[in-house]
């Protein structure tokens, strides 16, 4: 052990941080088991939706009366800045806090409020350590063998917490907070670039003068998926409607493709390129005429692929339906040239995921290594 830690039952922590119980240091508070009534206008009600992000948001929150919001509120049920409220069910673990700015409101059913013993507690570090993996594996010990995921108060009460000095519980959450807000800004930027994108698409593809009307059939063709399990592991994707499933040691088609699902996913086209394999539930598109695979897969996104569907039960497609698809087309350079715009769009995008996706692993080690004492902020 490092000069200067205690093994605790957490793990390994600094010698001057606590360990205990989360309702030592603070209050769990389960919601009112009342079953309100709902109206248009009202009092706002924060149950498993509205705690999904770093503070509650109650802009799509039910609302109830006067008489049950009284009802939900005893028993010092009454939500204030710098309370927590946590999800034990469903969704168990996501927490959100409560700021000045909140209009008055109630909890709903399935969550429950945590209230700080010592004004001085950060809440920032509890709601950044009940996400932390210090919490979750406590979580997936109670909830092993379990099919339907939920918690009561008292495994709430008795989940074990580190607890720094109050300084270092700040600097740890300010770094901690810091990095969300630069999560959320990525997150927010990638959203405003998707609208954008969805315009320009809808501009781009918009029919003018000039351009002709040509069914899917007269300009491609379809071809279908094989079952792939003959085939031994290999380099060639194997693609369904959910994406990669596999890489297997043959492929199906060499080139650029635009894939549709044939059953089940129907509205979810794909673009394909170089040497892969589909499976049966998914059609691949080749041998353009006079047409841009990847045009063709931007038309495919503004498609109602739903209207076309076959079946009552698990939704489906058929060739012959595929082919008889009408679309507007300009000529191929045009075609190319809109491609490319959006194409560019969509880089823009992915870089951007990536940035998010990097990001979000620097949480996660930041997260292990101050939440647990490893690297100190003092």
């Amino acid at each position: 052990m490092r000069a200067g830690y205690k093994q605790t039952e957490i793990g390994e922590i600094p010698l001057d941080w606590k360990v205990g119980k989360l309702n030592k240091y603070w209050t769990v508070i389960d919601c009112k088991h009342v079953t309100a009534k709902f109206v248009e206008s009202g009092f706002p009600l924060a149950s498993i939706a509205e705690v999904q992000s770093i503070f509650i948001n109650l802009l799509e929150a039910k609302k109830t009366t006067s008489y049950f919001y009284n009802k939900l509120i005893e028993g010092n049920r009454k939500p204030l800045s710098g309370d927590l409220i946590f999800s034990r069910n469903a969704t168990v673990g996501e927490v959100a806090q409560v700021a000045e700015w909140h209009p008055t409101f109630a909890m709903g059913q399935d969550v429950c409020l945590l209230r700080k013993k010592n004004p001085k507690f950060s809440t920032d570090y509890l709601q950044q350590l009940l996400k932390s993996s210090t919490i979750k594996n406590q979580l997936d010990d109670i909830m092993v063998g379990s099919t339907f995921k939920r918690v009561n108060i008292e495994q709430i009460r008795n989940f074990v917490i580190p607890l720094p000095p109050l300084p270092e519980q700040t600097a740890i959450a300010t770094v901690l907070s810091d990095t969300d807000k630069l999560l959320q800004a990525i997150e927010k930027k990638i959203a405003k670039k998707r609208l954008i994108k969805q315009g320009a698409m809808q501009e781009l593809l918009r029919p003018k003068e000039g351009w002709v009307v040509k069914s899917l059939g007269e300009i491609l063709q379809f071809g279908s998926g094989r079952d792939y399990k003959h085939l031994n592991a290999g380099i060639y994707p194997v693609y369904g409607t959910g994406g990669i499933m596999t890489f297997v040691n043959d492929y199906l088609f060499d080139g650029e493709s635009v894939g549709i699902g044939r059953k089940g996913t129907i509205d979810k086209p794909v673009f394909l390129q170089g040497k892969f394999w589909t499976v049966d539930t998914l059609f691949f598109t080749h041998s353009f005429k006079e047409s841009s695979p990847k045009y063709i897969y931007y038309q495919f996104l503004l498609i109602r692929w739903r209207d076309y569907n076959e079946a009552s039960g698990v939704p489906s497609l058929s060739k012959n339906t595929l082919e008889e698809i009408e679309i507007r087309l300009p000529d191929l350079l045009e075609q190319i040239r809109i491609a490319s715009i959006l194409t560019a769009m969509d880089t823009e995008i992915e870089s951007l995921e990536n940035q998010l996706a990097k990001y979000k692993q620097v949480k996660q080690g930041l997260m292990q290594n101050l939440l647990t004492g490893k690297i100190r902020l003092v």
